[in-house]
């Protein structure tokens, strides 16, 4: 089912919203003082094309620096990359078969709007349970 569901996911939004990441993430490797913006974008773009079986937990050895470079992401790409989940789920919900799809995308909002100080981890990872 999870493959089905990435697969469709895959064709309707996952391709456009991975390549928004990906020229965040490009953008950022460019203006190299933000190249862990770039890192993290890269991750979230990776984790945007095939979503399901994978969850999003808060890394345990994150600090206060994950804490300030999340508040300079929003303000960057953070708010742009969350209405794009935001549009594309509202999308997606219209219709009976996007439903689970469009819910998924609201999921990858929180992680759009601060993506440090996160990992993505394999549903079946015991870490997988403490969602943040």
């Amino acid at each position: 089912m999870r493959t089905i569901l990435n697969l469709v996911w895959l064709v309707l939004s996952g391709f456009w919203l991975a390549l928004a990441y990906f020229a965040a993430a490009v953008l950022c490797f460019i203006l190299i003082i933000t190249i862990p913006f770039g890192v993290a974008a890269w991750r979230i773009g990776v984790f945007a094309l095939w979503p399901f079986g994978k969850k999003v937990v808060a890394k345990p050895t994150a600090g206060a620096g994950s804490a300030v470079g999340n508040v300079v992401w929003i303000l960057v790409a953070g708010i742009w990359l969350a209405l794009g989940h935001l549009t594309t789920g509202v999308a997606l919900c219209l219709t009976i078969i996007g439903i689970p799809l469009g819910l998924a995308n609201f999921k990858l909002i929180p992680v759009s709007l601060a993506p440090l100080g996160r990992e993505i981890v394999s549903s079946d990872d015991p870490r997988g349970f403490s969602v943040v």
